[in-house]
């Protein structure tokens, strides 16, 4: 009985030091919620962020537009890029490099083309996404430890998503028991965790899948091994590079007349991006989703002959690539607007909640356990002590 006694003292040991990884698992799926809304939440706080209309009846101006407002609010400034965040509602961002050699990110009203402030180097969206993604830690030679740490969440998830619909048998007659409030608390918490996973089993497999294969992604580019595809655009030859009037690069295409090349040669893009060529002898590369929303295509434009010297499309992309390129917005809930960001970000909640009761569930049974493992060793001593032997007088 005592050795019986010990090793159940033992087992608690063993159990209660699984409480720090509980936790761990609650702030990334904490985070992780925060991190598919992080984009609006700092489109609530900051109005800098929002594409603010200056009238009911104001249209947004075209890329080459906004690129003559910015040139014209600040002569000196050299436009990198130009993109559209996801969704309507923000401010284009404008990567640019200033005369001092400073290069930030701008926040530029698509309806004015007016600077609206800079985009901080680490604000909150960073933050949350860095947090949720690999716990801050840095990359110094490759992927950070705290990337592998997260990532390695997807397979013990994957494999309570498995053992739970198998222990809970007919979990399709789940979706609409509620949970019992009148018959204490541990019932109550069993049964909405119960409820939480049979409406979580869609985004727990999306979760755990998307989330396993950035542990395989870090392994792959830590081993120097890609799948990728894409090919490398060389630069435009010097001798289809024009000479001008005065003896410097003839005037490039504007950036509507790449767009419309661009749009033309891949039917339903919907640019969301622009580079803006860094020499003479590059492309203007324009890129956005098309009837695919998880992935881009991306067309690279020759600004003298008016030709799209190169192209990534979805068809040429293989079959593992297919995948592999879908597996991040799906993770995120990045490609469908606010709408698909919601939902992304309600279940994330409820599989917060799932986690939360289940630790919960746990540690009351687990320091149930340990009190009634602490009194049946503190009986145990009182009860192997020797009887009083009284003699009779003879």
């Amino acid at each position: 009985m005592a050795k019986q006694s010990k090793s159940r003292l033992w087992f608690l040991v063993h159990s209660w030091l699984a409480l720090p990884i509980w936790f761990f698992v609650l702030i990334v799926c904490f985070t992780g919620t925060l991190a598919v809304v992080s984009q609006e939440l700092v489109w609530l706080a900051n109005p800098d962020v929002r594409a603010s209309k200056p009238g009911a009846d104001a249209e947004r101006l075209s890329y080459q537009q906004v690129l003559d407002a910015l040139h014209k609010a600040e002569p000196q400034m050299v436009v990198r890029t130009l993109s559209q965040p996801d969704g309507s509602h923000f401010a284009l961002n404008a990567s640019v490099t200033f005369p001092d050699g400073t290069a930030p990110t701008l926040y530029v009203n698509p309806y004015t083309g007016a600077i609206q402030g800079k985009v901080p180097s680490f604000n909150f969206e960073a933050f949350t996404r860095a947090l949720h993604g690999w716990w801050l830690v840095p990359f110094t030679n490759g992927y950070s430890w705290g990337w592998y740490l997260v990532s390695l969440l997807g397979l013990p998830m994957l494999a309570s998503l498995v053992t739970g619909l198998v222990v809970y048998k007919k979990f399709w007659r789940g979706f609409f028991k509620w949970p019992r409030s009148n018959h204490g608390r541990r019932i109550f918490w069993g049964d909405l965790h119960r409820l939480a996973g049979v409406w979580s089993i869609w985004f727990i497999a999306v979760i755990s899948i998307t989330g396993t294969w950035f542990l395989i992604q870090a392994i792959l580019a830590d081993n120097h091994v890609t799948i990728s595809s894409e090919p490398i655009v060389p630069v435009i030859a010097r001798e289809q590079v024009p000479a001008g009037v005065d003896g410097g690069p003839a005037p490039r295409i504007d950036l509507d007349e790449a767009a419309r090349i661009a749009t033309t040669a891949i039917p339903g893009l919907d640019i969301s991006f622009i580079s803006l060529p860094g020499t003479a002898y590059s492309h203007v590369r324009m890129g956005g989703r098309g009837w695919y929303p998880l992935m881009f295509q991306t067309a690279e434009v020759n600004p003298y002959t008016r030709n799209v010297d190169s192209q990534f499309l979805l068809a040429d992309r293989s079959a593992l690539e297919f995948v592999t390129e879908s597996m991040r917005p799906l993770h995120t809930g990045d490609f469908g607007g606010l709408v698909i960001k919601l939902i992304w970000a309600f279940f994330g909640l409820v599989l917060t909640l799932m986690v939360l009761s289940g630790l919960l569930i746990w540690s009351k049974r687990t320091a149930q356990a340990t009190a009634a493992a602490l009194k049946r060793s503190e009986r145990q001593p009182r009860q192997q002590r020797p009887a009083t032997v009284v003699e009779a007088n003879p």
